[in-house]
């Protein structure tokens, strides 16, 4: 051997399939269908809370294939304010949902969203325009303060997901078997 010359030996293979796998792993849970409320608080203007919110939406290959083939997909905002209390669980004292439709429009390859709440339509030239309108909510007008009582604790909670009740009747069976269509965020939680 000479003196110039180093040998290092290789990794193991199973290292290096390890390796491999760890990053096939994060690679495809970074891209994983399902919706995330990135963020959500509440601000007192006035005598009204309104909401400020930021939500994720990754569809699945399985609903973006059906959007794009005229299904209407319908994402509901669940929206609570509950009420803390100290030897059993949080009471829900007022609830209540916005609705969105969205929908792809083959001829003028357009992507549409309806607010169902109050019949606004907006077009989009991207699925990712889209969905960043829907999750991007500001000052929504959340709570009366008058209909929280003095000296207690109350928490906001915010749900998105795919409402599998407004798919039409053949896929709708299906999609309640399918993790395809079991597109929900958890709930995030946030002190009033």
């Amino acid at each position: 051997m000479s003196a110039g010359l180093l040998i290092r030996p290789c990794a193991p293979p199973l290292i290096v399939w390890l390796i491999a796998l760890l990053a096939l792993l994060s690679a495809s849970t970074a891209w994983a269908a399902g919706f995330e409320i990135i963020s959500a608080s509440t601000r007192l203007h006035g005598n009204v809370y309104r909401l400020n919110a930021q939500i994720e939406y990754r569809f699945s290959q399985a609903a973006v294939e059906a959007l794009k083939n005229g299904v209407p997909l319908t994402i509901e905002l669940e929206m609570q304010v509950r009420r803390q209390r100290a030897w059993v669980w949080s009471e829900t004292v007022y609830a209540l949902s916005q609705r969105f439709r969205l929908e792809y429009h083959t001829l003028s390859r357009q992507y549409l969203v309806t607010t169902l709440n109050s019949g606004e339509r907006r077009g989009f030239p991207s699925l990712s325009s889209a969905l960043q309108f829907m999750g991007r909510i500001t000052d929504f007008p959340f709570l009366d303060k008058g209909l929280l009582l003095p000296n207690q604790r109350y928490q906001g909670a915010l749900r998105a997901r795919l409402d599998v009740d407004a798919l039409p009747t053949p896929l709708r069976l299906f999609a309640y078997i399918s993790d395809d269509w079991r597109l929900a965020s958890a709930w995030r939680v946030w002190r009033l």
